[in-house]
């Protein structure tokens, strides 16, 4: 234990000495105060058709202070962290027109491995990195007769530096690497992304053919009477509507302040008997993954649902506090400028894996209109994206268009099956989902 905390202090270099005045200053003139500061670099590449549209570099940086006097929470934040102490000074006065809130302190130094699980050294940065991807997704956009729209490249490299007055000095470097297309054969569009910490575990040539194969394969779909079908939803069509609606529900903070529909159902039956969801900050070279919170909480996993059975709420150290729970480690942040929020780092829907599309059923590429899901209720209904039949594993016939309805926290007590692979959408690690009578309104 004693190798982690001495490797990790070898992290804390002397470009930040300013963080280390920043925090003594801090310390004179409140209880307790922390500092979120963030350095990132990115290349990207835009096409408009088959054209290099836009080609742009950058270096940014942001520095976000939170100070706490008495349970009085203050904030604030500048891109130019020269500015330090007018931050210091504006976080400082901000607290003190917040409202007083039941607060135990921010954490203590922990012994943190000196690794960084989402950080590829062999990424580069360079205009010609991002264009290379372009050409690799143009190539594979050739494999099916659609025309491309559009599309784009991206590679980022980032740190952060996190301090605060109980000695807690961690620093982690991430990097990311991202490509899309859309493509469109007469009304009929298509769309493919996909994204990762590591060159090597995206394929743009895929990307590329996927978005044409959509396009191309959706003409002349046939109509669907209006009923009762199992269908597919992809990772992607399945991650709008969980985002909209089930992980929201897990938010301690929701539960508390009656917005969530799952606030009763601690320890009850909330999926089909196999089913899992939880929070997996660990894993390897997975986007999100992390050894602390974005307060300075060390990580671990959550189980949420286990073997269909709700167990846990996800937590932040002021909803913790507020409400006599323990923080999660749960914390994450929307930007340098953010404040601390609950949220997850790599969600994870697991269970037993099969083949889900062995005998004829609908396929849901994508959805359209899941933000417009009530949150409480669960209920929502949306338009199906690049629907097709599926038989004996492939893709059959398209379908011309459909809405799919029903209620997100009743599918989950109807799922039938999870496809053998998973895929990363955000920060969701997740399988097809098969899931059995669902209302389809055809067209």
């Amino acid at each position: 234990m004693a190798h982690l905390m001495y490797s990790c202090a070898m992290r804390w270099w002397v470009a930040v000495e300013w963080i280390e005045a920043l925090v003594t200053e801090g310390g004179r003139r409140v209880d307790e105060i922390e500092v979120f500061f963030v350095q990132g670099t990115s290349v990207s590449a835009d096409l408009k058709k088959r054209n290099l549209s836009l080609a742009t570099s950058s270096e940014d940086c942001g520095l976000c202070i939170r100070t706490i006097e008495k349970g009085r929470i203050g904030a604030s934040s500048t891109n130019n962290p020269e500015e330090w102490r007018a931050c210091l000074d504006a976080a400082v006065a901000s607290g003190r027109l917040a409202t007083p809130q039941e607060w135990n302190g921010l954490p203590c130094p922990e012994a943190i491995p000196d690794s960084d699980l989402a950080f590829d050294s062999a990424m580069t940065f360079e205009a010609c990195d991002a264009r290379k991807i372009l050409d690799r997704m143009l190539a594979g956009a050739d494999e099916h007769p659609a025309e491309v729209t559009s599309g784009s490249a991206s590679l980022s490299c980032e740190q952060v530096t996190f301090a605060n007055t109980h000695g807690v000095r961690y620093a982690a470097r991430s990097t990311g690497i991202s490509a899309s297309l859309e493509a469109i054969s007469g009304q009929s569009t298509g769309y493919e992304f996909d994204h990762a910490c590591r060159v090597g575990d995206v394929d743009p040539f895929v990307v590329g053919e996927r978005a044409t194969f959509f396009a191309s394969s959706s003409v002349g779909g046939k109509d669907i009477p209006t009923g009762e079908y199992d269908i597919i939803l992809s990772p992607m069509a399945y991650a709008d509507l969980l985002s909209n609606v089930f992980v929201p529900a897990l938010s301690g903070r929701n539960v508390h302040q009656g917005r969530s529909k799952l606030a009763e159902c601690l320890e009850k039956e909330v999926a089909v008997p196999g089913f899992s969801m939880y929070d997996d900050p660990h894993r390897e070279n997975a986007n999100g993954s992390t050894w602390w919170d974005a307060e300075g909480t060390p990580t671990r996993r959550v189980d949420f649902v286990k073997d269909g059975v709700l167990h846990a709420f996800a937590y932040d150290l002021k909803t913790a506090y507020r409400f006599g729970k323990t923080s999660t480690g749960n914390a994450v942040r929307g930007g340098y400028g953010g404040l601390p929020t609950i949220g997850h780092h790599n969600f994870v829907v697991d269970g037993r894996r099969e083949r889900i599309a062995d005998d004829r059923v609908i396929y849901a590429h994508n959805v359209v209109g899941a933000h417009t899901a009530n949150p409480m209720s669960g209920d929502f209904s949306v338009e199906i994206s690049n629907p097709f039949w599926m038989e004996d594993g492939e893709f059959a016939e398209p379908i011309r268009g459909a809405m799919l309805s029903g209620n997100v926290f009743s599918l989950h007590r109807q799922i039938v099956g999870l496809s053998t692979e998973s895929r990363a959408i955000g920060s969701y690690i997740l399988p097809s989902v098969r899931i059995s009578g669902q209302r389809i309104i055809g067209k």
